[in-house]
């Protein structure tokens, strides 16, 4: 289509989040269920890439520890005497055995349940029983591995990789792109994992794309502006913010602003402490406010019934969701009282995966701190919500069909532009040459290949 006249830049007509592509991408199917291609990921992502492991809280004394496990990979991240964090790749130097499993408190040493060698908590090697049995053994050559460890905003990250970026450089744009939100503010009051039968890049590109609202989730897209979603890609990141306490555009204006504001408390009432059936206050509202800013002045209410002051936000600030995507697996969802973030991590084989939720809450200064609950549950028991809940109940039909035959190749549009950059990135670390299908790069041709 040919540009407008004044704008000789534009070739295209531009959509509400930048110009549309010539044509799809398409991406091999086979990424999905290969092993071979699983194998390359195990080989050459994971150890070298920044992971969200746990939360500060689940570590935050001397003697805390936390067991992250990735694939086949895994990692204890340790709360020193002296206080510092640090993470060990979780193997005994003897045998391999795994020295910790899960995570827990009052550690005073790192002892090898299978033949008794023991670490302090700073790794460096203390005992070997019958030690003269293998000759000249120096306990300086045996410290535990160590891994990479740091946090942002609570959160603790690992990296197999000692000469990995920093975490901050990993990171990019998002942590100045987030900082008015106060994220060291919140507190994880629980984790919730559940077993999906599904790839992990499956379940991560549920949480990369706003395509999908209008078909899978019509309540939400009744309190969604799905269209004007606009989108940022930086590298290993990328986000997009859509407003809520609006209809999408999509209904032309056609919905009532009570219909506006029951879809909202149907699908997230919660977050504004309403309860399902809650009939819009239209004696709130004063002259000129919009049901997002009856939204915002409820939600407000009640931060502070929590003693959570919330005066600093505006409507859009309360109101306007912002989704942060961090490569390979996470994703970080957050308004002024709102943070959940989600990772997906590989399972026992590609067609099997995991999605962790971290569910947080905004506390007010000076709330005591505790560990947060650990839960687990399977894709058919989990009810995170009615919208989460329509998310993780589609994976494992969207992963049968993956397989089929005659499905080659996913047609992605520039509004999936994260989910696009995900499989860039596996590019560039898998480092592709193209030996099969399931290897082969991304093709912008507009035919799919035969």
């Amino acid at each position: 289509m040919n540009a407008p006249t004044g704008n000789p830049a534009r070739t295209r007509d531009e959509d509400a989040i930048g110009i549309p592509p010539e044509c799809p991408t398409l991406v091999p199917a086979q990424r999905y269920y290969s092993p071979e291609f699983a194998a390359l990921e195990i080989e050459r992502m994971w150890p070298k890439v920044w992971q969200l492991a746990c939360m500060v809280d689940h570590v935050a004394e001397p003697g805390d520890y936390f067991e992250y496990r990735c694939g086949p990979y895994g990692v204890l991240i340790v709360r020193g005497d002296d206080g510092e964090l640090r993470a060990f790749q979780n193997a005994c130097r003897h045998r391999g055995n795994s020295l910790c499993v899960g995570s827990g408190s009052g550690l005073r040493e790192l002892k090898c349940g299978y033949h008794g060698w023991t670490w302090d908590l700073a790794g460096t090697l203390k005992r070997v029983p019958n030690r003269k049995g293998f000759g000249s053994l120096r306990m300086s050559d045996f410290p535990l591995v160590a891994a990479r460890v740091d946090t942002w905003e609570g959160l603790v990250f690992v990296n197999l990789d000692l000469d990995a970026m920093p975490l901050a450089e990993y990171l990019e744009a998002v942590p100045d792109d987030i900082a008015w939100c106060h994220l060291s503010d919140f507190r994880c009051y629980a984790t919730l994992t559940i077993d999906v039968d599904a790839n992990w890049k499956t379940i991560a590109d549920g949480y990369s794309e706003t395509y999908h609202i209008q078909t899978l989730h019509p309540e939400l897209l009744r309190c969604v502006d799905d269209i004007h979603a606009p989108q940022q890609i930086w590298g290993h990141t990328g986000k997009s913010d859509q407003p809520y306490g609006v209809q999408s555009p999509r209904f032309d204006g056609a919905l009532t602003d009570e219909e506006v504001w029951d879809a909202y408390v149907y699908t997230q009432g919660a977050l504004m402490g309403a309860a399902e059936g809650t009939p819009f206050p239209a004696d709130e509202r004063r002259p000129g406010e919009t049901v997002a800013d009856v939204i915002a002045a409820r939600t407000r209410a009640f931060a502070a019934s929590r003693g959570v002051d919330l005066d600093w936000a505006d409507t859009d600030r309360v109101t306007r969701l912002h989704q942060y995507n961090v490569f390979p697996n996470m994703t970080l969802l957050a308004n002024a009282d709102h943070l959940t973030v989600m990772c997906s991590r590989p399972g026992p084989d590609p067609d099997h995966g995991e999605l962790v939720m971290f569910l947080m809450m905004r506390m007010a200064p000076g709330a005591p701190r505790s560990k947060p609950a650990e839960m687990h549950s399977t894709a058919g028991e989990a009810e995170p919500g009615l919208v989460l809940t329509q998310d993780i109940r589609l994976l494992a039909g969207l992963q049968r069909g993956l397989h089929q035959p005659g499905f080659t190749h996913l047609v992605l549009s520039g509004e999936e532009r994260r989910v696009i950059n995900t499989h860039r990135n596996l590019e560039r670390y898998l480092n592709l040459s193209g030996e099969s299908p399931a290897t082969e790069r991304m093709s912008p041709d507009e035919k799919a290949p035969t």
